[in-house]
């Protein structure tokens, strides 16, 4: 069996989270030679490469990878730096939720994102005129890098849809729990997020059964959001987040979108993506 050299360039930290030895030697297994790139050594000294994984955002690499890729084009870029980087904002982040097109047959799922406003001046900020902007209580302040994000109830579940490519799978996680109308009327001022996690604790919820029970957004669903973000994106590897509206179980919400995410996370991740690598390189061979 010929092998595929597919090089990664990834912080210390991934590396040790997510290249793990069962990743390798699975990749190996399949015909891929997973190939660690050295950030200090000028990425025009090593390779060849069919394809690079990165996830490194100094202006050097950046640079280092434009020069390779333009004197390499048949090397596989997986993603684009300028794609990646409209997800560090979380304006531009959820802007491509707008407009989705989604063709689900027999299906009536309306797909969109929470309120939200982006704030100037946050410490100055007067939270009793949030209504004026458009927004009603409670609200959730999350940093511009990575608006103001109106709080929907969705039953103290989130969904994370992993996407590697045609590849995507779906699991449920904790998330916080519902805040009921009378728990909200004495809630005052802004509350940190530990306090509104207490609060579904105080009202007799426990994270553990409500994500057992919960049940997890069709098939045809997660595929075709899947297919859609990255035809959006122009990219490979995310992952997005997704809430159910806890008044109208076919309204969903995408409340975060992540650049190469925790696949590692997932079960049998190393098949996951491993299929998603053959498929790049199997494409290079046709092209």
């Amino acid at each position: 069996m010929a092998t595929a050299r597919v090089g990664y360039a990834l912080e210390p930290k991934k590396v040790q989270s997510f290249i793990q030895p069962s990743l390798i030697d699975y990749a190996k297994q399949h015909g891929i030679d997973l190939v660690q790139i050295e950030p200090t050594t000028p990425l025009s000294q090593q390779g060849p490469f069919q394809c690079i994984i990165h996830k490194l955002h100094t202006q050097n690499w950046k640079k280092q990878l434009h020069e390779f890729s333009n004197k390499h084009p048949n090397t596989v870029i997986i993603d684009p730096p300028e794609l990646v980087s409209r997800l560090h904002n979380r304006l531009t982040m959820l802007e491509s939720v707008t407009h989705l097109n989604l063709s689900i047959e027999n299906e009536n799922f309306n797909v969109e994102t929470p309120k939200q406003v982006a704030v100037k001046e946050p410490k100055s900020f007067d939270f009793g005129s949030i209504e004026e902007l458009g927004l009603k209580f409670p609200v959730i302040a999350k940093p511009l890098e990575a608006n103001s994000t109106e709080f929907v109830n969705h039953g103290g579940v989130v969904f994370k849809i992993y996407v590697a490519g045609q590849h995507s799978i779906c699991v449920k996680r904790k998330s916080l729990g519902d805040i009921s109308e009378e728990k909200l009327e004495t809630v005052k001022g802004s509350v940190p997020f530990s306090q509104v996690s207490n609060l579904s604790v105080q009202n007799g919820e426990e994270g553990g059964s409500v994500v057992d029970e919960a049940e997890l957004p069709p098939q045809s669903l997660i595929v075709e959001l899947a297919r859609a973000l990255r035809e959006r994106l122009g990219l490979n590897l995310f992952n997005v987040d997704v809430i159910r509206d806890g008044k109208n179980p076919r309204r969903y919400l995408v409340i975060d979108i992540n650049y190469f995410p925790g696949f590692a996370k997932l079960p049998s991740f190393e098949s996951f993506f491993t299929n998603f690598l053959l498929d790049v390189v199997q494409q290079t061979k046709t092209n």
